[in-house]
């Protein structure tokens, strides 16, 4: 697969990587599993050498053992004697950055934590005694948002305020998709709508389907329902590690939002228990779900539902994690019947997605979100304002696109429109053929 759409991102790491020359520098880049850090970390946007380090679980000594491997191999020097904690293994990288320029990629950075936290104490004194001498660009590569945050932006930790440069690296975009598409000739708007659902544009889903040639519904559906997928255990292996023991009930809290039960009282109701924590820490924390609010909706409005960010696992919870029993009894075809049975109503919430996505790629609207007044009543799915011209753009999405009322539309919004008075508004029905 070739390396797709990540020119602002290989812009930061070249300009970090020209600085290194005046003095070593740090870069934190963070994003979700499987999109494509490491590919990005990796990439050639230096003529230097480049030192990859991964925190993989096992103790301290066996990982300075592989991690001293590493540094013979690409820099070509000698260690003498054993460095068995990461802080001298580190002191001697920073002690070879004085005569050699270089790269160090840490990758799955956050993984110290369980290891020895006092590592990033220990990288902190010796980062702030050298960094001035020494020419080395640092990239430090994780996937866990919480703890990604508490190293670098809690101010209570050693290393808060200690890189110079960030990188949240984000999915492909929908264009991207579009693109990749029609590299292998397969692109329709039926497709691009499928790709876009069941990969949300993260990078080892697309590559996946580009091996297997994977760019329909159906083939697709297949290469992800298959005894031997990787993706039967996607979510587990994603998730698990990062809820610890309280799995149980955020896998419940996901499974229901990805069913259409949406509101913080749908899922306690149906619960029993009070879940503001876990939805605080599911949003905030792991960054896999986000609270919606009407778009002119106050701040402190509770008037909210919350959605997966990522699209797999929302597909992943509606249909594997839900029919869990068929996959253990092996029944995969009775499994893809169920998914070809209730598939277009739950496309219709990523047609609305992808239609936002192509608007904020425009770039043309200062605010976009959805609309619906308590009970859930008049909702309207997309609203894009541009409060700079006074422009208002109201849309309603379906899949079927019979089903589409302009009538309808312009009633719903009476309310909002009386919000943007001197505004000029335009109606859109949009359907799979509008993209």
């Amino acid at each position: 697969m070739k390396f797709y759409n990540r020119e602002k991102e290989l812009e930061v790491l070249k300009k970090a990587d020209g600085l290194k020359s005046q003095k070593s520098i740090m870069t934190m880049l963070i994003g979700r599993r499987r999109v494509g850090k490491t590919t990005l970390a990796l990439q050639n946007y230096s003529n230097e050498k480049v030192l990859y380090f991964f925190v993989s679980k096992k103790n301290e000594q066996l990982l300075c053992e592989e991690f001293c491997n590493e540094i013979v191999d690409k820099l070509e020097v000698k260690i003498f004697g054993k460095l068995t904690k990461f802080e001298e293994l580190f002191e001697y990288i920073l002690e070879l950055g004085k005569t050699k320029s270089f790269t160090l990629i840490i990758d799955e950075f956050q993984e110290f934590f369980r290891i020895n936290e006092s590592i990033y104490s220990s990288m902190q004194k010796l980062w702030d005694l050298n960094k001035d001498k020494t020419n080395i660009h640092l990239i430090t590569c994780g996937s866990v948002y919480s703890l990604m945050k508490k190293i670098y932006e809690d101010n209570k930790e050693p290393l808060f305020g200690r890189c110079d440069f960030k990188i949240d690296l984000k999915p492909l975009k929908v264009s991207v998709l579009k693109e990749i598409l029609k590299d292998y000739n397969s692109y329709s708007n039926e497709n691009l709508l499928d790709f876009y659902l069941l990969t949300g544009g993260v990078a080892k889903y697309i590559e996946l389907f580009i091996l297997n040639s994977s760019f329909d519904l159906k083939s697709m559906i297949d290469t992800i329902i298959d005894p031997n997928s990787m993706f039967l255990e996607e979510g587990k292996n994603r998730l698990i590690e990062e809820f610890g023991k309280e799995y149980g009930t955020y896998f419940s809290i996901l499974a229901l939002i990805s069913d259409s039960k949406t509101s913080r009282s749908e899922i306690e109701s149906i619960l029993e228990k009070n879940i503001s924590g876990h939805l605080s820490r599911l949003e905030n924390d792991y960054n896999i779900i986000k609270s919606i609010k009407p778009i002119n909706a106050k701040p402190n409005s509770k008037v909210q539902k919350y959605e997966i960010v990522d699209n797999f696992l929302a597909f992943w919870f509606r249909f594997i994690f839900k029919y869990q029993s068929l996959i253990e009894a092996e029944n995969f075809d009775r499994l893809k019947e169920i998914i070809y049975r209730d598939i277009s109503t739950f496309k219709g919430k990523f047609l609305e997605k992808l239609f936002v996505e192509l608007l904020k790629e425009k770039q043309t609207f200062t605010t976009i979100g959805s609309y619906w007044e308590r009970n859930n009543q008049n909702e309207i799915d997309i609203v894009a304002i541009d409060n700079i011209d006074k422009k208002l753009l109201i849309c309603e999405v379906k899949l079927n696109e019979k089903r589409l009322s302009y009538n309808d539309l312009v009633l719903k919004s009476q309310k909002l429109v009386q919000e943007y008075k001197g505004h000029e508004i335009e109606y859109k029905l949009l359907s799979v053929k509008d993209i």
